[in-house]
């Protein structure tokens, strides 16, 4: 009976203590940092790529013409445009959703 009793008192303690307790919903700093460097990667890969596929189309065209590399340096040049108007897509897509997180942030407190 006395051991009913403290269990009781026990389960007791530890809703009040589990209660207590604020709720933990912050990312820890590895998820930030391993998040962070996902986007800095796939940035660098749309950056390459479109420097990739310019060169492959300008080498192409340049070998089946059989011109100068004026094709070469001309779609290569186009290829880096691409590249760096993609990555700056999602540089903005990326801050969009941070201020989206931030302001809902706000309104939580």
């Amino acid at each position: 009976m006395v051991e009913d009793e403290q269990k009781r008192q026990m389960t007791q303690l530890e809703a009040r203590i589990k209660a207590a307790k604020p709720v933990e919903t912050r990312k820890h700093h590895n998820d930030e940092y391993y998040s962070q460097v996902h986007l800095a990667w796939r940035m660098v890969i749309e950056l390459v790529v479109g420097l990739g596929i310019g060169f492959g189309i300008g080498f192409g065209l340049d070998s089946l013409l059989g011109t100068l590399p004026i094709f070469l340096i001309l779609f290569t040049l186009l290829g880096m445009a691409a590249g760096i108007k993609t990555m700056l897509r999602s540089a903005r897509e990326i801050q969009k959703d941070q201020v989206a997180e931030m302001a809902k942030k706000d309104e939580g407190n």
